[in-house]
C-alpha cells in the first residue's frame, strides 16, 4: 500500500492486505515456517539520550540509503555503457566480484545473512562492511545477476547501524536493528510499513525509536528511491 504512490497510502486496499497477511503469516505458521525474532533490549521508560541518538542516527541512515540509490544506480549506468552482451556482462561483473571478494571476504557474496545476525547480536563486523556490501549489490545486480533488493538493504542497514553505535558508543544490537529498518524506509520510501517492521522483529520497546529514525531517514534520501516505477505523489520533502 505505501510503496506504489509514495506520499498516498491506497486505504481502500488496507482491509484486504491486513486479512490477507494475516491469514497468509498463520498459513505459514501451520506448515511449519519458522520466523526470526530479534527482540532488542532497550529502555523500557522514554529515554532522552536514546530519543536524540534515534534523531542523528536518522540522518545517517538517510544518507546511507541515498548513498545505496546512487551506487546502485552508477554501477547501472555503467553496465549500460558496456557494449556487450549478457553473458559477457556477467562475466565481467563475475570477475569485478571475485576479485573483491579475494580482497574483501567471501562474506559480502550472496545474501550475507551471517552479517545481519553478527550486527544484532552485537558481534565484531568491518566497520566498512556496509560499503563494501553496497558495491557488491551493485555490481550483482548492474551485470545481470539474480535477486531481490530488499535482503541486502537489511544487510546495509544492520552493518550501517552497527557501525554508528560503536562510533558513538550506543548499543549495536539495537542500532543495527533501528539501522536496518531505516536504511529499508529510506532506500524504498516506506516509513510506516518500516516502523511497524521494526516492532514485530524487534519488540515493542523500540517501536518510538525506530520510528523517528525512519521518517528522518526518508526525509534525508529524498525523492530518490530503488524502485524507479515508483509514483511520487509529494509535491516536496521537507
Amino acid at each position: 500500500m505505501e510503496v506504489i504512490y509514495v506520499g498516498s497510502i491506497l486505504y481502500e486496499m488496507m482491509l484486504a492486505s491486513f486479512i490477507a497477511g494475516i491469514v497468509s503469516f498463520q498459513t505459514a505458521s501451520l506448515l511449519g515456517v519458522k520466523y526470526a525474532y530479534h527482540f532488542t533490549s532497550i529502555a523500557l521508560d522514554f529515554n532522552q539520550t536514546l530519543f536524540i541518538a534515534a534523531i542523528v542516527s536518522g540522518i545517517a541512515f538517510g544518507a546511507c540509503s541515498l548513498l545505496t540509490i546512487e551506487v546502485m544506480g552508477y554501477a547501472k549506468k555503467m553496465s549500460n555503457k558496456i557494449n556487450a552482451s549478457s553473458p559477457v556482462k556477467g562475466l565481467i561483473g563475475g570477475a569485478a566480484l571475485t576479485a573483491l571478494a579475494l580482497i574483501f571476504s567471501t562474506q559480502y557474496l550472496g545474501l550475507s545473512i551471517g552479517l545481519i545476525e553478527r550486527s544484532l547480536e552485537g558481534s565484531p563486523i568491518d566497520p566498512y562492511a556496509f560499503l563494501v556490501k553496497i558495491v557488491f549489490t551493485g555490481i550483482t545486480l548492474s551485470f545481470g545477476g539474480s535477486g531481490g533488493v530488499i535482503t541486502p538493504i537489511f544487510v546495509i542497514g544492520s552493518t550501517a547501524g552497527a557501525f554508528f553505535a560503536r562510533v558513538l558508543g550506543l548499543s549495536v544490537p539495537a542500532f543495527a536493528a533501528i539501522g536496518l529498518v531505516s536504511v529499508l524506509a529510506g532506500t524504498t520510501k516506506t516509513p510506516i510499513a518500516s516502523s511497524i517492521m521494526a516492532i514485530e522483529l524487534f519488540g515493542p520497546y523500540i517501536g518510538p525509536y525506530a520510528a523517528i529514525a525512519c521518517i528522518i531517514s526518508f526525509i534525508v534520501s529524498g525523492p530518490s528511491t530503488v524502485y524507479p516505477s515508483q509514483v511520487f505523489s509529494l509535491k516536496k520533502f521537507i
